[in-house]
């Protein structure tokens, strides 16, 4: 049984990620048993496939037909891993340009980030595997198909992520507003990683603390804070003009 973009029951999810969908992600009903949803869990962990294990009522009201205790939402591309794209990068003679996105929740505040990413040229997306928007037909209309151009990147751990990159000689480049230095401070034109935080309360404090840099907006006016999707797009533009000044 299928909604657009979702499939539940369990035997229909499991033959979709036999089939080779991606999952964007997965609702499992609590305590959910049995042998069918047991070989279900074996391909859970086999693909990586991140889920959420929610109450019955969660499920009903995704949808009310037969869901079985299992609900997966298909992504509408693939995901890649940052490990396989950043030699690709590097061996293309670039100079990497990277976006992180730390929970950033909202479908279209993800869609219209991921548009102007694209448009300045940004090499790869990495997102959490939870706690960051659906990749769904929202998404991508939002994006005007600027996600079926560019890799997104889905991390377990954003932590360990930015470990290898900063091994990688990648520089950590965080919005926050508890930074001193405005963007236009720092230097955008090494290799460097962005990362813009979450609508409700911006960057981890675990990420803020292993940055290389800390970077804001000036704010003269007396709204406290800008959306994240526009907060991006000046940090990206300022980021592309000294990359445009430095000819990379």
């Amino acid at each position: 049984m299928k909604d657009e973009g979702a499939v539940f029951g369990l035997r229909p999810v499991i033959e979709a990620i036999e089939a080779g969908k991606t999952v964007d992600k997965l609702f499992v009903q609590k305590g959910l048993q049995g042998e069918i949803f047991y070989e279900l869990r074996k391909l859970i962990t086999e693909h990586e496939i991140p889920v959420s294990y929610v109450p019955l009522e969660k499920l009903n009201r995704l949808t009310g037909k037969n869901h079985q205790g299992v609900y997966a939402f298909i992504s509408p591309i693939e995901f890649d891993k940052i490990e396989n794209v950043l030699p690709q990068i590097f061996e293309q003679g670039k100079t990497p340009f990277i976006l992180i996105l730390d929970r950033v929740s909202d479908v279209r505040n993800f869609g219209a980030i991921a548009r102007t990413a694209e448009c300045v040229g940004v090499d790869a997306i990495i997102v959490p595997f939870k706690g960051s928007a659906s990749i769904n037909a929202d998404a991508i209309k939002t994006s005007t198909g600027a996600l079926y151009n560019i890799p997104v990147c889905r991390e377990e751990s954003l932590r360990k992520t930015i470990d290898y990159l900063q091994a990688s000689g990648i520089a950590i480049m965080s919005a926050s507003e508890k930074a001193s230095d405005f963007l236009y401070e720092v230097d955008f034109a090494v290799p460097c990683a962005i990362v813009m935080g979450s609508e409700e309360d911006g960057v981890s404090d675990s990420i803020l603390k292993i940055s290389d840099n800390m970077i804001k907006l000036p704010m003269i006016g007396q709204t406290a804070s800008l959306n994240v999707s526009v907060a991006c797009g000046a940090v990206l533009y300022e980021a592309v003009r000294q990359r445009m000044a430095a000819k990379l």
